[in-house]
């Protein structure tokens, strides 16, 4: 234990010399980095690459450097080596800057900077194009036993405001070490291309690599500046639709199942948008899910259009687009039903108007007495107990005697003891 403890004073004791080195106190004096340097090494990349200053005081220390990048886009950041390489567009010129630096705990002691620049390259100002926008798709590749998924990329540009008639415009893509130019443009009405399609790419459609396009072009009348950018794959990857969507109805209930889209990307990587469209009433229903399955209670008396799409999740990579929608599934009754109701309707109302005519065209013309003859009502017993009327016949024919019998009205108190 004793040995132990002379050795950790030992120990703290290097500590606060080392320390005491650092201190701000110390005349130590840095130096900035010589033959600093930018060098294009591909499409839309630099290498930066300096060395240490030789009359730097050698020191137990370790040095760093700081970079800063000054344009096209601010930016800075530390490194211990000599040497960084940088992603970024070139078509507005390119310029950094980096010194040395030493830090601890208690202060940051720096040299002085040292910059270097890349122009801008030469061209006539609105000649280079304008609204360059790509896509990529993934489909599955038949044809290579390395890879199962094959990426495809399809870019569109306008052309330049000012670029003559003959320009000829020329598209290249850089995916990590992989350049390619393009092979199949489509072309504008004076023959100048302004689209290209790549059906097969050397990019990951899982990678995460910027993807770096660059547009050159040429004319006999004026020199075309070029116009590069830069693409993240999740903003501009086209996510396919997912597969065998089903729809069944068992009464009320809607069941919807389906399968991951063509992709790199495993099945637990994707998110869903399930869309019900009641095609009687117009109601919508969008429900968002992470499975491939939604069950839904419906009016069964309607008929339904199901679609659903699909995106990566933000588990597996940074969100992006959401994949078209699948084609329409009908589900529910038949889109003729209300047709045949209105059908139902008329005939009966065509009924009911005929028989009203019928019945009006009876009674102007004195049919309904004679085809339903009245009922006699029956005669009343307290009636005949106060008048009987004969007649009856006596002599010729042309001799009528009335004979009108009474029967004498009782008392009040005898027709009670009668009646009752």
């Amino acid at each position: 234990m004793i040995i132990v403890a002379h050795v950790l004073l030992i120990l703290l004791g290097a500590t606060e010399i080392l320390q005491a080195d650092l201190l701000p106190d110390e005349k130590i004096s840095l130096l900035p980095p010589v033959n600093f340097t930018i060098k294009v090494t591909g499409l839309a990349q630099v290498l930066l690459h300096w060395k240490p200053n030789p009359d730097q005081e050698q020191r137990n220390v370790n040095l760093e450097y700081q970079v800063k990048i000054n344009a096209p886009k601010e930016d800075d950041y530390e490194t211990r080596i000599t040497e960084s390489k940088c992603v970024t567009i070139l078509h507005k010129g390119f310029s950094a800057s980096v010194r040395t630096i030493l830090q601890n705990d208690h202060s940051l002691l720096a040299s002085s900077w040292v910059s270097a620049e890349l122009h801008a390259p030469p061209g006539s100002p609105g000649t280079s194009i304008v609204n360059l926008t790509c896509t990529t798709n993934t489909t599955e590749d038949n044809y290579s036993r390395l890879r199962s998924y094959q990426v495809s990329l399809h870019c569109t540009w306008l052309v330049g405001t000012d670029a003559p008639e003959d320009t000829r415009y020329f598209l290249y893509y850089r995916y990590g070490s992989w350049t390619e130019e393009c092979q199949e443009y489509s072309k504008d009405t004076l023959g100048r291309n302004i689209a290209c399609w790549f059906p097969r790419t050397f990019i990951l459609s899982k990678g995460r690599d910027w993807l770096v396009v660059l547009v050159n072009g040429s004319s006999k009348h004026s020199a075309i500046k070029p116009f590069d950018q830069l693409f993240a794959l999740h903003a501009i990857d086209q996510i396919n639709p997912p597969l065998n969507v089903t729809a069944e109805i068992e009464g009320t209930r809607l069941s919807i199942q389906w399968e991951k889209p063509v992709s790199a990307f495993p099945i637990h990587c994707f998110d869903y948008e399930v869309k019900i469209h009641n095609t009687r009433n117009g109601y919508l229903q969008i429900e968002k899910l992470m499975t491939n399955a939604f069950i839904s209670i419906i009016d069964d008396l309607s008929k339904y259009d199901v679609q659903v799409r699909a995106a990566v999740s933000s588990m597996c990579r940074e969100a992006g687009l959401w994949s078209e929608w699948s084609q329409p599934i009908y589900v529910g009754n038949d889109e003729h039903k209300p047709l045949r109701e209105w059908f139902l309707i008329v005939i009966m109302a065509t009924i009911c108007f005929i028989l009203l005519i019928l019945s009006l065209i009876c009674k102007i013309c004195h049919l309904w007495i004679k085809l339903f003859p009245p009922i006699p009502a029956p005669k009343s017993n307290i009636k005949d107990l106060f008048v009987t009327t004969n007649y009856e016949k006596a002599g010729s024919s042309e001799t009528e005697i009335e004979v009108i019998c009474y029967i004498e009205k009782p008392g009040v108190e005898n027709l009670e003891d009668s009646v009752f």
